[in-house]
């Protein structure tokens, strides 16, 4: 069985930099891209808030520019999907697809976080031209123009509020007859005069020729005060909520009430040994592309002082 110093589980940016801190500190580790070679911000168009890019970056763009330093600078990566890993001893044994295994001394899980969908046909159709699930990441495109929350929780409120200093106006999208954010939350999205909250309401669909131009939604729905109607939006946004992606872990791992990998102290180290996560996996509260590279950077740096400290 081929055994490694380190596995490195997800490509995104998280993945990638801590594929590079460990290539330089002449650690043999081993990325495994994932499913999703690159992450989410392969799905994402013009990037404006990652540092070193004035003019902006396309999503996909970046993440093959970091896939290309990490293979510069001699990084292993390898197309797959880590489907199982057992953490109950070290060397830890992980397989492959289903079928190869191999073992590490240390393992990064930076298999990020997946945004969750109303699970609409029209999300998919409009992926990156008017559908968003970070307002942070894309609120920008959205100045001076007419864009909705869906949602009605903290996350929501906390979208709605950052939109609400761009966009023109900014439509929440709640199904329920009350927010679920906190009692601050909901206080300070009702005193922001261009946020307009729409109660009991349902998104059944978007429209839009070369992007979303509006989205259909019903009032009521299910009941005999049933009433379909439209809105027209420039842009929607998602925050209904994020899913760790640590199915494959098999609860080996301590995680928080949101599902979220917890960390020890201050460094990426988990309640296992030798295993440390970065990114979206084990950051419910900032999900930015360029802290999940910073915390990468951060777990091989604690890759390395583990395996210095453990060398026979």
């Amino acid at each position: 069985m081929e055994h490694i110093q380190c596995l490195i589980i997800g490509s995104g940016p998280a993945g990638y930099s801590a594929a590079i801190y460990c290539a330089r500190a002449s650690v043999n580790a081993v990325l495994y891209t994932g499913l999703q070679q690159g992450g989410q911000l392969t799905q994402t168009t013009t990037i404006e808030n990652y540092p070193g890019f004035p003019d902006g970056v396309d999503g996909f763009e970046l993440m093959e520019l970091m896939r290309k330093q990490a293979e510069n600078v001699g990084a292993v990566l390898r197309q797959g999907a880590i489907t199982a890993v057992d953490l109950s001893k070290r060397p830890f044994v992980a397989t492959v697809d289903g079928k190869d295994q191999l073992e590490a001394d240390t393992v990064i899980v930076a298999t990020g976080a997946s945004a969750r969908y109303l699970g609409l046909p029209d999300e998919k159709k409009y992926a990156g031209m008017g559908v968003s699930a970070c307002a942070t990441c894309d609120g920008f495109f959205y100045r001076k123009k007419v864009v909705a929350v869906v949602g009605g929780g903290d996350t929501a409120c906390e979208e709605a509020s950052y939109l609400s200093h761009m966009a023109k106006k900014v439509y929440m999208i709640v199904r329920k007859p009350y927010l679920r954010a906190s009692a601050a939350m909901q206080e300070r999205v009702k005193a922001i005069d261009n946020i307009e909250i729409l109660y009991n309401t349902n998104t059944v669909g978007l429209f839009g020729e070369n992007g979303v131009a509006g989205a259909h939604l019903v009032r009521f729905k299910g009941t005999d005060k049933e009433e379909l109607y439209d809105i027209n939006i420039d842009g929607f946004f998602l925050a209904i909520g994020h899913d760790p992606n640590t199915a494959f872990l098999a609860g080996q791992l301590e995680l928080d009430d949101q599902g979220y990998i917890k960390l020890k102290g201050d460094t990426q180290a988990t309640s296992v040994e030798g295993v440390y996560a970065a990114g979206d996996v084990a950051d419910p509260r900032y999900r930015q592309a360029v802290v999940a590279a910073g915390t990468g950077a951060c777990a091989a740096l604690d890759v390395e002082k583990f395996l210095a400290q453990h060398r026979s």
